[in-house]
């Protein structure tokens, strides 16, 4: 199915005073999450923003709600012109229920809004960004957005609030989430190592294209059908891609398969180079996570740049699906720099 778009549609930037609507596509808050979740919303409202928070919230089961009612709050909070900005509590796992349920003549309709998070939220950015052409922010959930920014980073309210160009340089430094149970009012991230990005094979990279992507566990699964034809998004913008991807949890092997499954569906036909995030999912006994990554994508001969700090393991560098980026990596240059038109 030929993508719903013309072009790339950059919702207005956000200000203070302007509404967030806070909703769980996927899973819910319970327990101990509920205080992190409740000082999260607060510490938005502190920085002068009206947050409302749906109905879809509830924690007891895998999901917030049946995937109708969730799509429903989705696709109002989205289309409501009051609202300029909306962010799950965090992802989940079966997000995907729910994207052939959202209406998209409505929202198509709409002024864009900009909706942000990552994990199993990367099944509906996906969508949103291909299918309608908003562009819409790969960054921080709701549960991660009172941390303080490393330097080098932004923070995703700066992509939301600014006209840009957006540059952002490798942070150098590894951190991990505080335990709700230990720190449910964290707000600077536990340093536990430092990194650095890389390109395979050594040498230098400068390339530019539209960024899309996401967790590959997740938008791999949209690949081949009607809300992932990232092929037919790019074609139709007539442009270049930047392609980021990030593992959460499967083994090298189940990442292999879902990369060449996206390989198949066209996802790297128009990229200029692949980010890849870096990532704590385990190996298997015979194949890395780098290698699976090779074994899917060696044989096409694109850059590809490991351990960007982009997905499951923080902090986190936002990026704008849609953004035009330029990628540079080059001796002590390592940068990336967004340009939302």
């Amino acid at each position: 199915m030929t993508p719903m778009i013309d072009g790339i549609r950059f919702p207005r930037p956000l200000r203070p005073g302007d509404r967030i609507g806070v909703t769980s596509p996927s899973a819910g808050v319970a327990g101990a999450a509920s205080e992190r979740i409740g000082f999260c919303v607060e510490w938005l409202r502190g920085r002068g923003y009206d947050v409302v928070v749906g109905e879809c919230m509830d924690g007891a089961g895998l999901t917030s709600a049946p995937a109708e009612q969730r799509a429903a709050e989705l696709t109002r909070m989205l289309a409501d012109p009051d609202i300029h900005c909306v962010v799950p509590p965090w992802g989940g796992e079966t997000a995907i229920d729910l994207v052939d349920l959202l209406d998209y003549d409505a929202l198509a309709a709409a002024e864009p809004t900009w909706l942000v998070g990552f994990s199993d939220l990367s099944t509906v950015l996906l969508p949103i960004t291909t299918r309608l052409g908003w562009a819409t922010i790969h960054g921080d959930n709701l549960a991660d957005t009172p941390y303080a920014v490393p330097d080098g980073l932004l923070h995703w309210l700066d992509l939301a609030s600014g006209p840009g160009p957006f540059v952002q340089r490798d942070s150098g430094v590894v951190t991990d989430w505080w335990r709700f149970e230990e720190d449910p009012r964290a707000t600077e991230w536990k340093h536990v190592g430092t990194n650095r990005w890389e390109v395979e094979g050594g040498g230098s990279l400068d390339v530019s294209g539209r960024l899309v992507g996401g967790c590959v566990e997740t938008v791999g699964h949209l690949a081949g059908t009607p809300y992932g034809d990232v092929r037919g998004w790019a074609d139709a913008l007539d442009e270049a891609t930047v392609v980021y991807l990030e593992a959460c949890e499967d083994d090298a092997v189940d990442i292999c398969r879902h990369l060449h499954a996206m390989r198949l569906a066209g996802w790297f036909d128009r990229a200029a180079a692949v980010l890849v995030g870096r990532t704590n999912a385990p190996d298997h006994p015979d194949l890395t996570q780098r290698g699976a990554v090779l074994d899917a994508l060696g044989r096409l001969d694109l850059p590809i740049v490991w351990d960007l700090e982009i997905g499951h393991v923080p902090p986190h560098l936002p990026l704008v699906n849609g953004a035009l980026a330029r990628v540079v990596v080059d001796g002590d240059t390592r940068e990336i720099t967004q340009t939302l038109s």
